[in-house]
């Protein structure tokens, strides 16, 4: 599944960070995410074992969520990472050829930047979407203020620090989506916790949908 198909049939615009999960929390977690409507899940790199979390993510839910890595830091993660069947490569950072490499084997990249010319790169490399990160570092207006001079077909997500107390002020500001790490799941947490997490962020996401 990918985010467009994703988002075009109305899934919210949340990517979950699942940073430190087990393989074996991994299935009832995401199984949580997806009963809530959290549809986009992220199994970042520095997590134990991440890619059996992913491949066993993918196989229980790829067909109706879109499922990726974050942390990606190298040409080997992105290789591991596709041939898990994943369609999601979160990146920190703006690396040029590991947005190209994702692109070349059909993953949706979604790198990270702050400045002008990191954003750039990553396009010019074949990103898409791509991700304010540390968000809550820079702020809305921040991304108000960059937003004017990105192109229009240019997604950004608003990464770090972003949750439901603030979900409207991304979206209003000119956010495709926000990338939902601790404020959703921390390493222990169980489903059922997780599960509650993301039905309160999905009511924020709608009360601001309703109010832009």
């Amino acid at each position: 599944m990918t985010i467009d198909d994703l988002l075009a049939a109305g899934a919210p615009p949340v990517v979950a960070i699942l940073r430190g999960i087990r393989p074996d929390e991994a299935l009832p977690v995401a199984e949580a995410l997806v009963k809530a409507g959290v549809r986009i899940i992220e199994v970042p790199l520095n997590s134990p074992d991440p890619f059996t979390s992913i491949a066993a993510i993918q196989q229980a839910f790829g067909d109706t969520a879109a499922i990726g890595a974050g942390t990606v830091l190298d040409l080997a993660g992105v290789e591991a990472l596709a041939a898990t069947g994943a369609t999601v490569m979160v990146t920190p950072n703006t690396a040029p050829a590991l947005i190209a490499r994702a692109v070349e084997l059909g993953l949706e990249p979604m790198p990270g930047f702050v400045t002008p010319s990191e954003a750039f790169r990553a396009i010019d490399a074949g990103a898409r979407r791509i991700k304010l990160f540390p968000a809550v570092a820079l702020g809305p207006n921040y991304l108000k203020a960059i937003r004017e001079v990105l192109p229009r077909h240019v997604a950004v997500w608003g990464v770090g620090g972003t949750g439901a107390d603030n979900f409207g002020e991304w979206l209003a500001a000119g956010a495709e989506g926000i990338g939902v790490g601790g404020a959703l799941y921390r390493p222990g947490d169980d489903a059922a916790r997780v599960g509650a997490k993301a039905d309160g962020l999905i009511a924020a996401w709608r009360a601001a949908r309703a109010s832009l």
